[in-house]
């Protein structure tokens, strides 16, 4: 393939496309008549390049068919890829076997127990374990590529540099050092190589075997730009086969000499011992990997020779001109300056932005379709954010188009590895009721029959319903109480014998012993449909390769890492889609979109921290380090990235999609697509604006039918529908906003708890709580007239399992005011009074409704009449607010008491009530926590009603509630007084927004 007294390397400008370009230029110069090109040999990057280059040979070929070349994968570490036969061939007994991913994982994680056990410091728990020898293996895979000896840790280079480090990376580097001496000799016992390794020296045999006896068959590398040593020198012995050819993908050939030069040493250096990477080189230039490529081969750029053939869906010419302006390094980008608007042009390209992350997959998703209009047309969505692909899939499948994601997901968020997932949380967290919900209702539970599903479902609403509210104590014996009140103790007896074995103590246990009970469970909730689809696949995979290393290694790991450590290895499972999507739609991640061709390729997510990502730096070995080491810094992925980006340029049709805000707030635009507006300047960019796209999106969806107007709601039930109890803390609700009594009451529609629910966030439930502690703590001094409230409420919030932020922050302000309860309660009793019922329950008949009501706590006074008594976390209700009817609890409980008689199990309790008090657990102004109020008029008081006529109101405002709403025919009108300061648990089923508005329009008019 041309002059071979020259290395044969050709490069393939974005423009032509790779893929068809190549096949273009092959097809007839090594097609056959007979075999076609059966004799072609073609080593290329990963198996999705394959798949790309097979297709481009379909689509030449047409109708007539043709024998396809051999094609080699070279395999990619980041896409955990094995190199093709050709390299790695079954007689390669020379070179060891290469140890298993897992089985390095595991024993490094043991070696760095022993490691930091000798070194006398503190020992990690089993999931940091783990993930810090994850990040060790990368980090020697890292260096074994870039040909990295264990010896030149210690090497001049990296000791001289060592006071420069800080005590965190010096500790780190000689931990790093020390487990990788203790693993070269665990490898050496093996008889085995690391995998990186054995990929240099199988690339170096291959070389050697090339150069001693050149194939009479052709050798083509193509695409192939991975720059390791090993693999650099095997390519550059493929250019020199008389046969052999190694072609780039888009090499700037047009680029000037001075800003190559810019780019940096990219591994070169004219002092032997010298840093091959400067601290001034350009690693985050697209071409610089490419640069490091040559330099490493031995090649310079002149050698290199442009392709001389272009696909079929090449772009113009003009674009890889635009596409080399627009990344020019710094000093080379002053160009722009002097560069004619028809060299900055980008003809065919389209800047779009969206409002939002969500509005930008619409957008992309209605590019496709319209593009799908037009005959053979194909289209590529490019993009590294996965959330943006899932929501670009699911606007495309409301046209039926189905656009799977190649990039796939994590095994973690699948279904199969989300039931596994939930299970590991139940052995790390307890019985926790969010993760126990969700685990016996996942969707592959019981899926195997509709009616068992069916049956199994409703056993778990009625379970679910009632554990809503505060977590329940640890164990399986609250829960069997829960069941029992919900009427499903046979339907929790089977879930509690799958959950069982789960229940772990806190002492290690081994990894594969573990997995089987957790397989075992999984089973037993979901059968062999945990298993059907590719993520039970991939999961059945993991499960068994880890278990089967685990066991012979003997790892070990506490029940509370357990999760953690299965959501990091699912993690770094990515399961993709099989076939069977749309034939001209492809929706790529930056890895799988590499030597993809389409006629419209859309480049979306290009914000920072999406594209590019933000560079991950090694957790063990210091920049400087990897410097004098030789090794790139982790800023050459982002080059990687930018001649992705390039590389999609090239399409005849290009967007370039961002959204201004993502999840979390404003977005910053990519750095790539700043420099695409500072090339184009503020006019050419206007120029090349997408607008039609976004503006449709307003009018793509139907307008619905404009909804009438929601009035103010005032229903009115019958009268039998009326005839209810009426309690007393629902007085003030039905005068004050009749509504939401009718909902609770007539409709019988009561707020829902969430699971695992907050008092920390939740000011009824923490009412409850305090209620609670307090009924307790009045009747276990029946027996034990000196306990303590302080350590009995502190007992009693242990039990409950309170959050941490409640126990350290509510805690304190709780029990500061129960200390003072107690007290007020002991010099009380000093005085003649006397706690006599706690929460008991008392109703009267009043106008032939029953009236009725649970009083806090009641006290007999020395002169034997009673006090009421009603606690609050918050402030209390001022007397004002009591004598404008908006809290009448006490005066209704007074009633009861005068009239009634409250039910205790000494007895009736009655009698004229003259003291209603408050208990507040609210700060005063003097800073002290806990104080007693009274609703009623006294020394100091400007507003409220005075003693004697505290009962007759209360009196008067029931009857007339009774006589307007519960015997009357008056519509429950929702917020009649918008003063009422009352609950919002009903706002939205009164579309309370929608009308809201025209109560202030009410009040304006009134007061005009």
């Amino acid at each position: 393939m041309g002059d071979k007294s020259r290395p044969a390397v050709y490069s393939i400008a974005a423009h032509r496309g790779f893929a068809d370009a190549l096949v273009a230029g092959l097809v007839p110069r090594y097609a056959q008549d007979d075999v076609g090109l059966a004799r072609l040999t073609l080593l290329v990057p990963s198996s999705r390049a394959a798949r790309t280059m097979s297709e481009a040979f379909v689509r030449h070929s047409g109708a007539t068919g043709l024998l396809m070349p051999r094609m080699v994968t070279v395999g990619d570490l980041d896409l955990d890829e094995a190199l093709g036969s050709l390299l790695d061939p079954l007689g390669a007994q020379d070179i060891p076997p290469a140890t298993e991913p897992t089985q390095r994982w595991l024993e490094l994680a043991e070696l760095i127990r022993v490691e930091l056990s000798e070194q006398g410091r503190p020992a990690l728990t089993g999931a940091a374990r783990l993930r810090l020898a994850r990040d060790m293996a990368r980090a020697m895979d890292r260096l074994l590529v870039e040909d990295v000896a264990p010896d030149d840790l210690t090497g001049e280079a990296v000791l001289t540099m060592l006071g420069e480090l800080s005590e965190h990376w010096k500790n780190a580097l000689i931990l790093f050092a020390r487990v990788q001496a203790r693993w070269l000799a665990r490898l050496k016992e093996l008889d085995r190589v690391d995998a990186a390794t054995r990929r240099n020296m199988l690339f170096e045999r291959a070389a050697r075997r090339w150069r001693d006896e050149p194939p009479s068959a052709p050798i083509i590398a193509a695409g192939v730009t991975s720059a390791s040593p090993a693999l650099a020198k095997m390519l550059r012995t493929i250019a020199n086969l008389p046969n052999g050819a190694v072609i780039l993908p888009d090499l700037d050939l047009n680029m000037s000499e001075a800003a190559w030069d810019e780019l940096g040493r990219a591994g070169a250096t004219e002092d032997p011992d010298g840093e091959v990477f400067g601290k001034k080189d350009a690693l985050t230039h697209p071409q610089y990997h490419l640069k490091l490529l040559l330099q490493r081969m031995g090649i310079a750029r002149a050698e290199v020779s442009q392709w001389h053939r272009k696909g079929a869906s090449a772009a113009p010419p003009q674009r890889s001109h635009a596409i080399s302006s627009l990344f020019l390094p710094p000093q080379a980008s002053q160009s722009w300056i002097d560069l004619p608007a028809d060299k900055r042009r980008l003809s065919g390209v389209k800047l779009m932005t969206s409002a939002t992350a969500e509005e930008e997959a619409q957008a992309i998703a209605l590019i496709v379709r319209e593009a799908l209009e037009v005959p053979e047309k194909r289209i590529a969505v490019i993009t590294a954010d996965r959330a943006l692909a899932r929501r670009t899939a699911q606007h495309l499948a409301r046209w039926n188009i189905e656009a799977d994601d190649t990039a796939g997901q994590p095994l973690s968020l699948t279904p199969a590895g989300r039931l596994l997932g939930l299970l590991a949380q139940l052995t790390s967290d307890g019985l926790e009721p969010a993760p126990l919900i969700a685990a016996l209702a996942h969707p592959l539970v019981r899926a195997h029959d509709t009616d068992m599903r069916r049956e199994w479902l409703s056993g778990l609403r009625k379970f679910e319903k009632e554990l809503r509210g505060p977590s329940p104590a640890p164990g399986f014996a609250p829960l069997r109480e829960i069941a029992a009140k919900a009427g499903t103790a046979p339907w929790w007896q089977e879930s509690e014998a799958i959950l069982a074995p789960l229940c772990l103590s806190d002492e290690a246990i081994a990894l594969a012993n573990a997995l089987d009970l957790l397989v075992t469970a999984s089973q037993s909730l979901a059968g062999d449909r945990l298993w059907a689809r590719e993520d039970g696949r991939a999961l059945s995979a993991l499960v068994e390769d880890l278990r089967l290393h685990a066991r012979a290694i003997g790892t070990l790991v506490e029940p509370g890492d357990l999760a953690k450590v299965l959501r990091d290895a699912m993690d770094n499972i990515a399961v993709r889609p099989p076939y069977g999507g749309h034939p001209r739609v492809s929706i790529y991640g930056l890895l799988e979109s590499r030597m993809a061709r389409a006629d419209l390729v859309i480049c979306g997510g290009l914000n920072e921290g999406s594209w590019p990502q933000p560079p991950g730096a090694d957790a063990l070995l210091a920049p400087g380090v990897l410097r004098a080491l030789g090794v790139p810094g982790a800023e050459f992925r982002i080059g990687l990235s930018a001649h992705d980006l390039a590389g999609a340029m090239g399409a005849p049709e290009v967007v370039l999609s961002r959204a201004a805000r993502d999840s979390e707030g404003p977005a910053l635009a990519s750095r790539f697509w700043l420099r695409v507006e500072a090339l184009l300047g503020e006019e050419l960019a206007e120029a090349h604006r997408e607008a039609a796209i976004p503006s449709m999106l307003q009018r793509i969806d139907r307008d619905p039918p404009r909804a009438p107007a929601y009035t103010q709601p005032a229903p009115s039930p019958t009268k039998q529908q009326r005839q209810v109890k009426i309690s007393a803390t629902a007085l003030d609700r039905l005068l004050g906003d009749p509504y939401q009594f009718y909902a609770r009451e007539i409709l019988g529609l009561k707020r829902l708890d969430p699971l695992a629910a907050d008092p920390f966030g939740d000011a009824a439930l923490r009412g409850t709580l305090v209620h609670d502690i307090l009924d307790n703590w009045h009747k276990a001094r029946i027996d034990q007239p000196n306990l303590g409230l302080v350590p009995f409420a502190e007992k009693q919030l242990r039990e409950k399992q309170v959050h941490p932020l409640f126990w350290g922050l509510w805690r304190p302000r709780i029990c500061a005011a129960l200390s003072r309860f107690e007290q007020w309660v002991d010099e009380a009793a000093r005085e003649g009074r006397e706690v006599i019922a706690t929460e008991v329950w008392g109703d009267i008949q009043f106008e032939g409704v029953t009236v009725g009501g649970k009083p806090d706590r009641i006290d007999r006074l020395a002169d034997g009449s009673l006090a009421i008594v009603d606690y609050k976390t918050g402030n209390s209700p001022s007397a004002a607010q009591v004598e404008a009817g908006y809290a009448l609890q006490l005066g209704v409980l007074g009633l009861i008491a005068g009239e009634g008689a409250f039910t205790t199990d000494d007895g009736p309790v009655n009698g004229k009530a003259t003291a209603f008090e408050y208990w507040s657990l609210a700060k005063k102004k003097s800073g002290e926590f806990g104080y007693v109020d009274q609703p009623v008029k006294t020394a100091g008081k400007r507003s409220g009603l005075l003693p004697e006529e505290f009962l007759p109101t209360h009196e008067r405002h029931l009857r007339h509630a009774i006589a307007k709403y519960i015997n009357g025919s008056d519509p429950f009108t929702a917020k009649e007084n918008p003063d009422y300061p009352g609950y919002t648990d009903y706002d939205q089923l009164m579309r309370l927004e929608e009308w809201a508005v025209t109560l202030a329009s009410r009040d304006e008019d009134n007061a005009a």
